[in-house]
């Protein structure tokens, strides 16, 4: 107990960051809890946000549902920058050379920036048309375009925080993107509370309310983030230098976020046709497949965590030469996350109920929400394995893999097993839940044939 203690408060302060040497049990658990709670800390913007809009209105809901289903499309394009920054940070870690993973970190930062910009335009001029096409009634559309404008034209402090945070983790101290997601969340809920609702002179903004605060939520954990990197905090150290663009860095960061993005791109795409889909049986149907999604993203995202560990830890060690201790690693994590999402799963299908009240009382919401819910602990456990082996393609800088299995396992197989379960079937939403969680199964097993092969082992970045 007193090692299990010590090694939690080394996890938590951060103290180590060559993860090339020692235990690989200890390398994964140092890893590991800070990205775990960091995730959990993203999971609550999601969650506050969404239980306290719950309470505005069901169209205000909704807003918050189909704006974050148009929104993944974003965290694909943050995700993939942020794959690219941890997988050739944590390379030049390995190689013992801070100094050029400095400079890939400041070449991820530039890239961030030019992408965000483009989608902020289009946020701020276009948001009622986005949810039109997501399907959203008039109401919703009334309510709900302040919302997808705010949070949509500020898209540069998530890309940002996603970007800054995979570099941390890249370099191993992923206990810094832990406190600064800490610090948001802390400034998220208590401005939610005040800009939803009203406060003294303030307003109750609704629904525009929630996007402001996690604006500024967001806005300033990048600060801060800045703040450690321009400073004596970090192993990476930043400079102004570092921001003038390097094109033969920048161009090994587009190829491997390209293919990144489009990895998750092309999952985000799925999902956003499922939403789709689903938005034709109602708004009582968005809402429980909203909540029920909301619920199981709450534990994916420290699964996703412990994912994040594996990738760094493949990256130093192929940086350091040593393919099968990265191996090694993947593995652990794998196990220990299927582990983790098991028990979740079981939890989940026993008090699915329990869960899905807490957001909403409409008996229609809830029956739709447990449904949901526990369709989807079918193949909790399994995905769980699939997330680490999928995260550590991209931090051996191998991004291709991963959307060649996406484009077979999402578009070939869940979208058209979707549409045919819901429409030919005529299982409605309930088809949609099922091709879900089969396509998941098809995925892992693709996922983990093409690892084994081993290729991913002479990548070089």
């Amino acid at each position: 107990m007193q090692k299990f203690i010590k090694a939690f408060i080394d996890a938590i302060k951060g103290t180590e960051t060559d993860f090339t040497q020692g235990s690989i049990n200890r390398a994964v658990f140092l890893l590991a809890v800070p990205m775990i709670l960091e995730m959990v800390m993203e999971g609550i913007f999601s969650i506050v946000d969404a239980f306290l809009v719950s309470k505005v209105s069901e169209e205000a809901f909704a807003t918050v549902v189909l704006t974050e289903t148009v929104a993944t499309l974003l965290y694909a394009l943050a995700i993939g920058i942020s794959i690219a920054a941890t997988a050739m940070v944590s390379r030049r870690i390995g190689e013992k050379n801070p100094a050029a993973a400095a400079e890939a970190a400041g070449q991820a930062i530039l890239l961030g920036i030019g992408v965000s910009i483009f989608i902020s335009i289009i946020g701020i001029l276009f948001p009622a048309d986005l949810l039109r096409l997501m399907g959203a009634s008039e109401a919703v559309i009334a309510i709900g375009t302040n919302f997808t404008r705010i949070f949509l034209g500020s898209n540069v402090v998530i890309m940002l925080l996603f970007i800054l945070n995979g570099i941390f983790r890249g370099a191993g101290n992923a206990a810094i993107a832990m406190r600064v997601l800490i610090l948001a969340n802390l400034l998220n809920i208590v401005l939610d509370f005040i800009l939803i609702f009203g406060f003294g002179p303030i307003p109750a903004l609704g629904v525009t309310g929630a996007a402001i605060a996690t604006s500024i939520g967001r806005g300033t954990a990048v600060a801060y983030q800045l703040y450690i990197l321009f400073s004596d905090k970090s192993l990476i150290k930043l400079t102004k230098q570092h921001l003038k663009t390097n094109w033969n860095i920048l161009k090994k960061l587009v190829d491997i976020a390209a293919t990144g993005s489009g990895q998750h791109l092309i999952g985000s795409a799925s999902w956003i046709f499922l939403m789709m889909l689903i938005a034709d049986y109602g708004t009582e149907t968005v809402n429980g497949y909203g909540i029920a999604i909301r619920i199981v993203m709450f534990t994916f995202l420290p699964a996703w965590g412990i994912a994040n560990a594996g990738a760094t830890l493949i990256g130093q060690n192929l940086g350091a030469g040593l393919p099968e201790r990265a191996e090694t690693s993947v593995y652990r994590a794998a196990f220990l996350n299927m582990a983790f999402l098991f028990i979740v799963s079981i939890i989940y299908a026993i008090w699915a109920e329990l869960f899905i009240r807490i957001f909403n009382q409409n008996e229609a919401v809830v029956a739709i929400g447990i449904e949901c819910l526990r369709i989807f602990c079918v193949s909790y456990a399994i995905f769980a394995f699939g997330m680490v082996i999928m995260q550590a393609f991209g931090g051996a800088g191998d991004t291709r893999t991963p959307t060649f299995i996406n484009f077979v396992s999402f578009w070939l197989i869940q979208i058209p097993l979707a549409y045919f379960l819901a429409k030919s079937l005529h299982w409605e939403a309930t088809g949609a839940y099922w091709a879900l969680v089969i396509s998941e199964f098809f995925w892992v097993g693709l996922a983990v044939y093409i690892f084994r092969k081993g290729k991913w082992k002479t990548i070089e970045i």
